[in-house]
């Protein structure tokens, strides 16, 4: 069988094992099993747990578990409320500012706990409510916390980033300090966005700052400011230990494993100090979210190397790279059909399986046409950011329904497809403007690479 009707029947298999709900890691795995025992004979089954434990067994993915439980030991916290808190402080009292904060939340949550889901679900769990009781519509109200919280996967530290390092042999800090700025640039896309909503529907005007007790807190403004700044000096901390994490890594004080490790440690006995988490129950809630996120995602990533390595083996990825790059095209439409690739890809597998099946594909063919490796990282990762908040998957709609299950998935998608048209002004702009990912690295690293 030809390389081209192979792939065509694998990436059919694969779609239909997802979907009738197949978990993503055995369907990868499944189908590449599959493929290689009948095109290579049951000989593959002896290479097959070698295979999957050899795909894992690399020093960099340490810091994969250690980031994801840094991130629980955030998100368990109350950590999301007060700095919800502190920043509706600022802003909640200028039309739409309500949800600018949970905007603006996001942006700061996702570097502490570097996931897009936990970044939704903690502000959304707050954020939503109180939105839809100020008169907010469904639609906005859902919109700029789903959108929001897809920043986790750009914003540094983030996880995506590292897998992305690992699979191309590029360097993680640089990559990290190479998001920062388009994630800054995004965020502000994305509240201009929500302020021309807000204005669109009428304006909103939000003169009280969240409390539970909102009337008390209205005849005493002090109280309610004291409240607040209280609020806003617990979460420095871990603001401090993030900042100290990127600082080591940029400096080349520690390894991304060795900067995980105590950013991980810190977290935790910030959690267990500043909101006196000491006992055995939220103890264990974060090592279990640590655990089932992290082997969920090395999951994903050994049965991805076993899918990419059959697609290899079958002379696929060969094929389908040499006919890319035979493509006769100026290389700006060759970037907009390797966009358009990863976008398409983006709506149907999560983040980590489309970055370590793809990425070492389309890094060769990045480099011939003369693109930067790092700017291409996070052209990448916004495509996949667009696929966190558009169906059949869009993880983070699905996390929005669970949190607010009386708004309408329809109201839901409508209010986060004008953000997915914002990530896509996004890619455009860094496209005209490398330098927004460039600059900064190029800047605090030199311009080795």
């Amino acid at each position: 069988m030809d390389p081209v009707t192979s792939g065509i029947l694998i990436v059919t298999a694969l779609f239909v094992l997802m979907a009738i709900g197949t978990p993503i890691a055995f369907a990868l795995g499944s189908v590449a099993l599959a493929a290689l025992v009948m095109n290579r004979g049951m000989i593959e089954l002896t290479y097959f747990g070698e295979t999957f434990f050899g795909s894992l067994a690399s020093f960099g993915f340490v810091a994969i578990p250690m980031f994801i439980l840094m991130g629980a030991a955030v998100a368990s916290s109350p950590t999301g409320r007060d700095l919800y808190r502190s920043l509706d402080l600022w802003l909640g009292r200028v039309p739409g500012g309500l949800a600018i904060s949970n905007i603006g939340a996001c942006s700061i949550f996702a570097a502490l706990s570097g996931s897009s889901p936990a970044t939704s679900a903690a502000i959304g769990k707050l954020g939503i409510p109180e939105m839809r009781k100020r008169g907010y519509p469904d639609g906005v109200a859902a919109g700029c916390v789903a959108a929001g919280g897809t920043l986790g996967i750009l914003i540094p530290p983030s996880v995506t980033m590292i897998v992305y390092g690992i699979s191309t042999e590029t360097s993680i800090g640089r990559l990290f300090i190479a998001g920062a700025l388009p994630g800054v640039m995004l965020a502000v896309l994305f509240m201009a966005w929500t302020l021309i909503a807000c204005q669109l529907a009428g304006g909103y005007h939000t003169p009280n700052p969240v409390s539970e007790a909102a009337e008390r807190l209205k005849e005493n403004v002090r109280e309610n400011v004291d409240q607040n700044l209280k609020a806003l000096i617990r979460v420095l901390p871990f603001l401090v230990v993030v900042t100290c994490i990127l600082f080591a890594l940029y400096g080349g004080v520690a390894t991304p494993s060795e900067a995980a490790g105590a950013g991980a440690f810190l977290c935790l006995v910030l959690a267990i100090l500043v909101y006196r988490m000491w006992r055995l129950k939220p103890l264990t809630t974060i090592m279990r979210d640590a655990l089932r996120e992290s082997v969920m995602i090395m999951l994903i990533i050994a049965c991805a190397e076993i899918f990419a390595y059959a697609l290899s083996s079958l002379f696929i990825t060969q094929t389908v790279a040499g006919a890319i790059a035979d493509l006769e095209v100026n290389r700006w439409v060759l970037m907009a059909i390797i966009n358009l690739f990863l976008l398409v890809a983006g709506f149907f597998l999560p983040p980590v399986a489309v970055i370590v099946m793809t990425a070492p594909i389309l890094l060769p063919i990045i480099l011939a046409a003369n693109f930067d490796p790092y700017w291409f990282a996070v052209i990448l990762t916004i495509n996949l950011e667009i696929g966190l908040i558009t169906p059949p998957v869009g993880l983070n709609l699905f996390i929005i329904k669970g949190i607010a299950p009386d708004i309408a998935l329809r109201d839901i998608l409508l209010g986060s497809l004008p953000y997915a048209l914002c990530m896509v002004l996004g890619i455009i702009l860094l496209c005209f403007f490398p330098g927004i990912a460039t600059w900064l690295p190029d800047l605090i690293m030199g311009t080795g690479g």
